[in-house]
């Protein structure tokens, strides 16, 4: 990669910028070409400085992050120029993360990342790699997870067996049907209360009606 990487810091703490803006700079493959202390400044520079790559905080005044984050992109998009956000950030949120994310920012780090971390992840995103924090990576997969039933991960004999006792078959009648042992139904049974974290099979029979997986 010949060419520096232009990168714009935004936040609100002067000492913030000012130790981002003194490391960065030793970097041979990074240029700081402007710093901003609110969204709004932030909108205003980099349509004037077209930078590949824009630090951002999250929690600011007159224009937050995610705000900030919005506004660039969808001036970028009209320029028809490209610009990666970098969320850099003292604490995680639930909501500001998924905002932040949902707002276009390319990667979510926190500002107790190191020096080289955050030197790296600027570099990848030119390779548009993105790069997350570990926690916001969890916070996504819970999301993705919430948005499944937890049916769905059920195999194809334990969802049968599920509707059965929905049904309210005992595990003598749910064996006859499926043509298997007890011991194996109690093995199903056992499984389903694991997996849909419910207490007992009285629970797992309304599930499986609130859920309409009655045959």
């Amino acid at each position: 990669m010949s060419k520096k990487i232009k990168v714009m810091i935004v936040d609100d703490h002067e000492m913030v910028r000012m130790g981002l803006s003194a490391y960065l700079s030793t970097e041979d493959l990074i240029e700081i070409v402007g710093e901003a202390s609110n969204g709004r400044e932030a909108l205003e520079l980099s349509q004037a400085l077209s930078p590949d790559v824009i630090l951002m905080d999250l929690i600011m005044n007159e224009m937050d992050g995610i705000e900030a984050t919005k506004a660039i992109l969808h001036k970028f998009r009209e320029l028809k120029k490209q610009v990666k956000i970098i969320v850099l950030t003292s604490f995680i949120d639930d909501q500001q993360v998924f905002a932040a994310l949902e707002a276009g920012a390319f990667s979510f780090l926190l500002k107790t990342a190191t020096a080289t971390e955050i030197s790296d992840a600027i570099i990848k995103a030119m390779k548009n790699e993105a790069v997350l924090e570990g926690k916001v990576t969890h916070l996504m997969i819970n999301r993705v997870q919430q948005k499944e039933p937890k049916h769905s991960q059920l195999t194809h004999r334990e969802l049968e067996v599920l509707q059965l006792i929905g049904e309210g078959k005992t595990n003598k009648e749910i064996g006859e049907e499926l043509f298997i042992g007890i011991k194996t139904v109690k093995t199903h049974v056992s499984n389903i209360l694991s997996k849909l974290e419910l207490e007992d099979r009285t629970k797992v029979a309304v599930y499986a009606n609130q859920n309409n997986l009655i045959k």
